[in-house]
């Protein structure tokens, strides 16, 4: 009785503090539930699991396969030269440990869409009706942005990121050892970090809700802006140009594109 008059206040948005504390153990506990289910599932399938971890470190991974189809369609004919990096463990538990946190990492991602889902829906009695119309939009915008920035590590940067860094050698003599904590420490961080950069055009529209910066504003220091995303590229990728390249180039369309939105936002606040 007490559990459904709590979900008929939390409808109302008249929940106590006691209340929301006990609506948001509840939400806590199923975003654990589901993501630790998803996470032993990750675990189980081993196999599969790290044949697609360590995809992106096979010298005929999709990405150069991909690009050495699109240089003979045009007629060129261009192939990428064979390496192999091995790669060990260098403490006795250190596989069996980065099997689990990398489990955990993944089941968290999985879950990722319930997590939003279970977000939206403890904040969303709060909100107004046009409030909740522009959360859903924005709620779904910063899940599609993660989501690409993480797909571009995956299959652009990480795989040329670790070619590089894996085969460059100072002397024939010195041979690349890779271990595995590096591996998936820096796939992950990584990972994390353009899924977080990319949210660039929605901290634009929300700079520009508060009237904070206007699009003229952007747009007038373009250059600047170019010099502060590469600053901030070579910061959070592996110390090669490649990579800082492929970084700063779609970091820099997101910026044009959050001067798009911009003026798209003021045209709205005009006509309306």
């Amino acid at each position: 009785m007490r559990r459904q008059r709590n979900n008929t206040l939390a409808d109302r948005g008249l929940l106590s503090f006691g209340g929301h504390l006990d609506v948001l153990r509840q939400m806590l506990f199923r975003i654990i539930a589901v993501a630790g289910v998803l996470a032993a599932v990750v675990f189980c399938f081993k196999e599969q699991t790290w044949r697609i971890l360590l995809a992106p470190s096979e010298w005929d991974f999709c990405t150069y396969r991909w690009l050495e189809a699109i240089m003979q369609a045009v007629g060129i004919d261009f192939h990428f030269q064979e390496f192999h990096v091995s790669m060990i463990a260098t403490e006795l538990s250190s596989q069996f440990m980065t099997h689990i946190t990398t489990a955990c990492y993944l089941g968290l991602l999985g879950a990722s869409p319930y997590i939003v889902y279970e977000l939206f829906r403890f904040i969303s009695p709060a909100l107004y009706e046009n409030e909740r119309k522009y959360s859903v939009r924005v709620t779904v915008m910063v899940y599609v942005l993660f989501i690409i920035g993480v797909l571009i590590t995956y299959f652009v940067l990480f795989p040329i990121s670790f070619r590089f860094l894996g085969t460059y050698s100072v002397s024939p003599k010195i041979v690349s050892n890779i271990t595995l904590d590096s591996y998936i420490s820096t796939f992950t961080v990584l990972t994390l970090l353009m899924g977080v950069v990319f949210q660039l055009p929605v901290i634009a529209w929300f700079l520009g809700k508060m009237g904070v910066v206007t699009a003229s504003a952007l747009a007038r220091y373009r250059r600047h802006a170019f010099i502060i995303i590469a600053l901030v590229a070579a910061i959070i990728t592996p110390p090669d140009v490649m990579t800082l390249i492929l970084v700063t180039i779609p970091l820099y369309l997101l910026y044009e594109v959050s001067i798009r939105i911009l003026r798209l936002q003021k045209k709205r606040r005009v006509e309306s």
